[in-house]
């Protein structure tokens, strides 16, 4: 990544965008948290599930990814 002296440097080659998320959510999920500005994992700790599924791009199988990475740090989604 060049960053031609820009101290706000974009990513580009990626197709996630940068976010402590577990990898296996996929891109859209990825970036539906990001957009909606979870941007770390604890973040989603007692977040609504409700909350979450009105997210463009978050699905079940992202949800409950989340929700296994989430429990391996004994927190869980609300």
């Amino acid at each position: 990544m060049a960053t031609n002296g820009d101290p706000n440097p974009v990513r580009t080659g990626s197709s996630q965008p940068n976010a402590n998320v577990p990898s296996g959510i996929g891109a859209p999920a990825t970036r539906a948290l990001i957009g909606a500005g979870y941007r770390e994992l604890g973040q989603l700790a007692s977040v609504p599930v409700a909350e979450l599924k009105k997210l463009h791009g978050m699905g079940p199988k992202a949800l409950a990814r989340l929700q296994e990475a989430l429990e391996q740090q004994g927190q869980s989604l609300g």
